[in-house]
Order: structure tokens, then sequence, then C-alpha cells
């Protein structure tokens, strides 16, 4: 199969190229600047020239593929509803493009406020599109479903981790140099979920050659970690103390990513082991975290 993929030199995007190359698939992957398009040619792909809010290079990439995969998103939390609207138009735009054609399309969204506070599961909605929550990838990817495009979801865990991650976990760890502890929310037992970018990678794989319309994939590795082990684990490299922070303190210390910090948002991907034969196999999180690069200085 010829695979457009966007996103493609991202940190989850380049699994997932490599993922389907190895499988045999051939790859078209987005790139908007000489150096990307480098990276896709040296990984074994062919090139699409155009960006996320070039909606013509998006068309020419489908036109030119016989399913679609979106992981690109623009990752500009200073202009959360402007990239998201960004990211609802591509969506858009692909999928007119695969309208009556059959071939699929596989959509990234977020597990993390399907059902906080509860254990989420592939069968649960995703939170609707609102003001206080403009992400629409999920809403949009299952209009196209209704409306008989072969789209389908992946939703990816808070940490997607691995050699080269630059997520909220590199983000905890810079708020510890910066404030000089490690900090976590009350008792520390919200729970993340998490998964190794390779591992999620198969999972846009086998979503994509299942090719089951309207279907919701969850590549979570592990259901539960509570925060409070990934603090000890930033606080025992930074040799730093580890505290607990509430209320306006936590607001202070966490800034802007205080609501992530204090989120409980376990999750459960058994029907998507069940659906696509998927068993991740990479290490765990608070094992990577403690050898791969996290600590790293230039």
């Amino acid at each position: 199969m010829r695979v457009f993929v966007t996103g493609a030199t991202g940190f989850v995007g380049t699994a997932v190229v490599q993922e389907l190359i190895q499988a045999g698939h051939q790859v078209l992957g987005l790139a908007r600047s000489d150096a990307a398009a480098a990276a896709l040619l040296a990984a074994g792909a062919e090139v699409q020239r155009g960006d996320l809010e070039d909606l013509a290079s998006l068309r020419r990439g489908v036109a030119n593929a016989d399913g679609v995969i979106h992981t690109g998103f623009i990752h500009d939390f200073a202009r959360f509803q402007a990239v998201c609207e960004t990211d609802e138009r591509a969506i858009e735009a692909i999928g007119a493009e695969l309208a009556g054609s059959n071939r699929p399309f596989i959509v990234t969204s977020g597990a993390a406020l399907v059902a906080p506070g509860r254990m989420a599961t592939e069968a649960d909605l995703h939170q609707a599109k609102s003001a206080t929550y403009p992400r629409a990838s999920e809403h949009a990817a299952m209009v196209l479903a209704a409306n008989g495009v072969n789209a389908s979801v992946v939703r990816l865990p808070p940490s997607v981790h691995g050699a080269g991650d630059h997520g909220f976990v590199p983000i905890l760890i810079n708020l510890a140099r910066e404030k000089g502890v490690s900090a976590y929310v009350d008792e520390g037992l919200n729970r993340w979920t998490a998964v190794h970018r390779q591992d999620a990678a198969k999972v846009y794989r086998l979503a994509l050659e299942r090719a089951s319309a309207g279907a919701r994939y969850h590549a979570i590795a592990e259901e539960g970690i509570a925060f409070k082990e990934i603090a000890e684990v930033i606080g025992r490299h930074l040799h730093i103390p580890v505290v607990a922070k509430s209320g306006e303190d936590a607001a202070k210390h966490f800034g802007w990513f205080a609501g992530f910090a204090k989120i409980d948002c376990p999750a459960s991907s058994q029907l998507t082991r069940e659906a696509l034969g998927w068993q991740p196999e990479q290490t765990g999180l608070i094992a990577d975290i403690e050898t791969a690069d996290y600590f790293k200085t230039e």
C-alpha cells in the first residue's frame, strides 16, 4: 500500500514511517522544509512538499496514495485554538479527497480527556469540541466516518516516550531544573498512561491495514502510572527534592501545565489488543526515563 503520512518527520511520525516501510508499504511523507524532505528520502520514503495549512498540498498527497495516516499537528500552545482549527481543516480536506474511495484514513487523537477519573475504553466517546477544548481531531474523523469515509482514530496517551521525546516528560524535567524541585499535585496518585513510540507506530500500521471505519484504537501500553512515580524518577536523576504541591502553589509551579500535571486519566487498550492483535514490546515509561537521554544537556 502507498501511504501518505502527515507529520512524517515528527516524533511519532518518524516511527510510523519506519514501521510502514519495514512492513513492506510505500510511504509518501509530507515535508515543509528541505531538511524534512532529506530526512524522508534517507528513511526510504517519497516526499510531498507542503504543510498542514497548504490544503492543496494535502490533496495532492492523498491523490497519490492508497491510504492516509495523519500524525501532523502544530504544537503551539500559545495559539492552541488557531492550530486546532488548522488541524480540523486539514482533516476535512483529506477526508473530502478520500470520499467515495474506501481508502483508509487514520487520524490521531488523545486519550487523556476521554473519561478523566475513571478507566477509559475505546467504547467511550471523546470530549466534544468546545470553547474550552477546541481540538476537534476525533470529532472531525467521526463525522467523516458517518458520511461514508473510511476514517478511524488512534488515541495517544499523555506520554509517548522514547529517544528524542520532546513532549510532556521533557517539559516536567525542564520545570524541575528551573524550580529546583520535582513536584506532583496533592498526593500524586493521579494516573497517566504511556506508550513507547515504536509500539504506538504498530497500532497505526495495524489500524491502517484493518481499515475499520469509525473504529477507535488506544495506543496505550501502560494503563495508569502514578504521577508521583514520574516526579520521583526526575528528582532522583536531577538530585533535587521531590515535593507535593496543591492549590495556588501547584498553579504557580506548573503554570500552564498544571491541568496536565493533576489530570487522572487511566485508560485501557484491551479492545485494541483484541481487535488488532497488538502487544506492546518496548520499555515502559519509568524504565525509559531511567535509561534514555532524558537528562542529557547540550
